[in-house]
């Protein structure tokens, strides 16, 4: 059956409200200053990050083929974290105010310090923001080695659904596959990219991964260097996975076959923020203060702790 005139006008109207509800924030807190870059934070603490990865990863070349090198696995995998976060920042603008330099330090930190595909992460998250917890929008609540949903869940068959009967007991063994599985997407998006992108950011995952396994096998029997790389992702996934589940998870869903929601409402109803002190706040990268962060993703993460901290 055609669409009415009432169906078709109602989802212009609904972004009209929309947008006549956040456009004062906006303002206001444009006017505030709050969307101004915080460069001097930004250059102290990835320099602080950059000389702690350096110290771990000179510890692990002292202790060589020694089992205590795998204590090391849990500063490489927390500092890994916070490395990520800065990928993240500049993926959203927040550093720079140029989106060159926001973009070498994504790939920097993301491909050659990581082994994370800044391409394919970018693309991913910003339909992530564009639509956060919409089924058939958002790729994180998309149907994968977990389902969000009724009816996600009601189709699942064999091992699938062995699995979504268990995903809650599941959930955090899983996200110890989660340092690996973010690489292996990166890598697979880069067969659907253009050649310069390819040449540019396959170079950096290669240069990552050539020098991260000459690091270890130098210093290390393949046992061991097998046995520590296979505990760092573990705790990296585990790690980054905690950050950013508490964000979205158990809020709010948009009905796909339902009204449209306006800008400010989809960010909030969908978000969470969670606050705990200076330790959450580093932990989880800022991140857990997603409402602020989904209204205003080019605010800088330290603008959106409360003004105590």
């Amino acid at each position: 059956m055609p669409p009415t005139a009432a169906s078709t006008a109602a989802p212009s109207t609904q972004r009209t409200v929309g947008a006549d509800e956040f456009s004062p924030l906006l303002r206001t807190v444009r006017a505030a200053g709050l969307l101004e870059r915080r460069t001097g934070w930004y250059a102290r603490s990835i320099a602080l990050n950059l000389l702690l990865l350096a110290a771990t990863w000179g510890g692990v070349l002292l202790l060589g083929n020694s089992w205590w090198a795998l204590v090391l696995a849990l500063p490489a995998a927390v500092l890994g974290a916070r490395t990520a976060f800065v990928g993240h920042d500049a993926g959203h603008q927040q550093i720079a105010a140029s989106r060159r330099v926001n973009r070498v330090l994504g790939l920097i930190h993301g491909n050659l310090l990581l082994g994370l595909g800044m391409g394919w992460w970018t693309d991913k998250h910003n339909r992530h923001h564009a639509n956060p917890n919409h089924v058939d929008k958002d790729p994180d609540v998309g149907v994968g080695a977990l389902v969000w949903t009724r009816r996600q869940a009601a189709v699942r068959q064999g091992f699938a659904r062995w699995l979504t009967c268990h995903q809650a007991a599941l959930f955090f063994p899983l996200l110890l596959l989660e340092g690996v599985a973010l690489k292996v997407s990166g890598i697979q998006h880069l067969r659907r990219q253009p050649v310069r992108v390819r040449l540019v950011e396959g170079s950096l995952l290669a240069a990552h991964l050539v020098g991260y396994a000459t690091l270890l096998l130098l210093v290390m029997n393949p046992l061991h260097a097998l046995v520590f790389a296979a505990l760092q992702h573990a705790l990296f996934g585990l790690h980054l996975g905690s950050a950013f589940a508490p964000n979205h998870k158990g809020m709010a869903m948009p009905d796909p076959d339902g009204d449209r929601w306006g800008h400010l409402r989809r960010q909030v109803l969908t978000s969470r923020n969670v606050r705990g002190g200076l330790l959450t706040d580093f932990f989880l990268g800022g991140l857990n203060y997603q409402i602020d962060h989904h209204l205003f993703p080019s605010m800088p993460a330290p603008t959106c702790a409360p003004p105590s901290r």
